[in-house]
């Protein structure tokens, strides 16, 4: 079965993008791993696929990680997608459905893609945890790093305030976090450096992707644990090693995430080449 993708990408944080919405196709949990590997498949953080989106919904957005897992949000993804969509009904606005909820999106005048997050979840039971904790300051550490914040975007994310990101080995101490028993479902971990109320710098060690270039659910979590920490302001530039997204953490408590979009190529992929 030989069927075209898009290789697409948010500041670096690149997808694999299927289109499913004509007829399903048969894709397992271990060929999404095995096309998103970089040595062997296509390569990727996450992979894509657009399923039909039903009433209210420009379509479907089923998210999996490099692992195969399955993801409940991506902020970058959703943002390329819905700029996928417009590019189609030659309109500046599109509503991506995805597990965690729909996620209406825009195309700003200087052709950068807003998606609308939502709102976090801040209890405990949501993000999830295993047990009862206050999530302004969750009882986690790992070398040199201790007292995060935890939301859920869709999916959940715990950020570090740090004071110099260079000092840390993120590559050995996000596994660890990841998989932490508090996390029943694992967790995104994010480090940040508060540069200004305005400005953020965050490096992220994404579950089931690991270091990525940026991570959109990343910053935004960033930004609502900064300032519910009383670290930012509700809108703020997160820079992260891929570029800058603007964050902006509305009164009615819905986040918007702006930032740019772009193909890096088209091609065709041989599904019956991977394991089913």
């Amino acid at each position: 079965m030989i069927i075209p993708f898009r290789k697409m990408h948010g500041l670096g944080n690149d997808f694999v993008v299927l289109d499913a919405r004509g007829a399903a196709l048969p894709i397992s949990p271990a060929r999404a791993a095995a096309i998103a590997d970089r040595r062997t498949g296509i390569g990727c953080d996450q992979f894509i696929v657009m399923e039909p989106g039903g009433a209210g919904a420009d379509l479907f957005m089923r998210i999996r990680n490099p692992d195969g897992s399955e993801a409940g949000a991506c902020g970058n993804a959703t943002r390329c997608v819905a700029s996928l969509a417009m590019d189609e009904s030659g309109l500046d606005g599109a509503t991506v459905r995805t597990v965690a909820g729909d996620l209406p999106s825009e195309r700003l005048p200087d052709g950068t893609v807003r998606v609308d997050m939502g709102a976090p979840a801040l209890g405990w039971q949501a993000v999830p945890l295993a047990r009862e904790a206050d999530t302004l300051h969750l009882p986690l550490a790992a070398a040199g790093v201790s007292d995060p914040a935890a939301c859920s975007m869709g999916n959940p994310h715990a950020t570090f305030f740090v004071p110099d990101l260079a000092a840390l080995d993120i590559a050995r101490i996000g596994p660890l976090l990841e998989h932490d028993p508090l996390f029943p479902d694992r967790a995104n971990i994010g480090f940040v450096q508060v540069l200004a109320p305005d400005h953020l710098r965050l490096v992220v060690w994404e579950r089931g992707a690991g270091l990525t270039l940026a991570c959109g659910s990343g910053a935004c979590a960033a930004l609502v644990n900064a300032a519910r920490r009383g670290l930012s302001a509700r809108e703020a530039t997160v820079s992260l090693p891929g570029g800058d997204l603007r964050i902006a953490w509305r009164d009615d408590g819905h986040v918007l995430m702006a930032g740019a979009v772009a193909t890096a190529f088209t091609g065709m992929v041989d599904l019956d080449a991977f394991p089913a």
